[in-house]
């Protein structure tokens, strides 16, 4: 419910959605036709339903709320990178960032305001986690940043990321009834295989997405192959061990048949050395895997830097000398402070930077 003590519309189903029409002497078919807006055309106001008649419009205004989220501010980076404030119906911000290359568009998308794993590295781990996000709040994220990528560069919305802020394997039901939602026939028809989740390393988690035989793709953030150094970094990893992940890992591939892709940000002078190379390669014997190589991103009060193009490049050479697949990544958005990493870390969404010369 929101603030108005009303029922939250997208947490109905469809046939809940058809008896309440039914129970108000209505035609049992306008729930389809609300499905419709609130899914597939992605409405964010009963106003905008205009196949239904005014009075049915001001029924569902007196039952329920339509909890859209709403653009608070967006910024343009001079890579084309598009960085947005999101604002919740309760007041609460969190961002979302539109990433556009030649070939691709992909939307990165929150699950949590704020984030309880305190990662080190992490902006957004340096903030409390309020709540979790609801799976129409996730949702709206994608259908608002869908409609930027039309508008900004007149491509189509290719990939969902899920390496916002929060954690998304502890807010597992919402994220999964949003993918729900985000790849349904009736709602955005996007595909699985587009959409990849990205975790810190929930054991118990993973295990779950492999039971549920989950089609899209997973990502942990790995930084570390060895417990002491990730401990350091990552607290989640005390009761996570590198062990119990690898397990949980195996168990997941196995039921799914998909390939994990590990993230690893490059440190300087902590885990950029040929050691560390050897411990990932290692590391990566447990299950079918990539490697995405990832320079680091500062934030303020942190004393981590990124490591040199020559240090990456060993870290490269060494895991293809081990049959493993890697890419290294650059980073998007570093102006604007929306890439990996990032968000959140100058949280205050008082300018909106609409510059022309920023958008070709």
């Amino acid at each position: 419910m929101n603030k108005t003590g009303k029922k939250n519309i997208r947490d109905l189903s469809l046939e809940e959605m058809k008896t309440f029409f039914i129970e108000k002497g209505e035609k049992g078919y306008r729930a389809k036709q609300v499905w419709e807006w609130l899914w597939k055309k992605s409405a964010r106001s009963f106003s905008e339903m205009s196949n239904l008649s005014l009075e049915t419009r001001n029924l569902l205004e007196d039952h329920f709320a339509l909890n859209a989220i709403l653009l608070d501010t967006k910024q343009i980076s001079s890579d084309r990178t598009i960085k947005n404030a999101f604002r919740l119906y309760d007041g609460n911000i969190v961002e979302g960032v539109l990433i556009p290359t030649d070939t691709r568009m992909t939307a990165c998308v929150s699950s949590q305001v704020g984030c309880s794993l305190t990662c080190s590295f992490c902006a957004t781990g340096k903030m409390e986690r309020l709540r979790n996000l609801n799976a129409d709040e996730i949702y709206d994220q994608v259908a608002i940043i869908r409609e930027q990528s039309m508008e900004h560069y007149n491509m189509p919305l290719s990939n969902i990321v899920f390496m916002g802020m929060g954690e998304p394997l502890l807010n597992y039901s919402n994220v999964l009834k949003a993918i729900e939602r985000i790849t349904a026939a009736d709602g955005l028809q996007m595909a699985q295989r587009r959409i990849t989740v990205s975790t810190a390393g929930i054991a118990k988690m993973i295990r779950q997405l492999g039971d549920d035989e989950t089609k899209f793709n997973l990502a942990l953030s790995l930084h570390a192959a060895n417990d002491e150094k990730r401990n350091r970094i990552m607290p989640i990893n005390e009761h996570n061990s590198l062990s119990v992940l690898a397990d949980a890992l195996k168990y997941y591939c196995q039921k799914t048949g998909n390939m994990i892709t590990y993230e690893y940000i490059v440190f300087k002078n902590f885990n950029d050395e040929l050691q560390d190379a050897k411990e990932l390669a290692d590391f990566c014997k447990h299950a079918p895997c990539k490697v995405n190589l990832i320079e680091y991103n500062s934030i303020d009060g942190s004393d981590f830097s990124n490591t040199s193009d020559e240090k990456i490049e060993m870290f490269r050479n060494y895991l293809f000398s081990r049959n493993i697949q890697v890419n290294v990544r650059k980073s998007r958005g570093k102006d604007i402070d929306a890439a990996c990493g990032q968000l959140a870390n100058k949280n205050e969404h008082a300018v909106v930077k609409l510059k022309k010369e920023n958008i070709r």
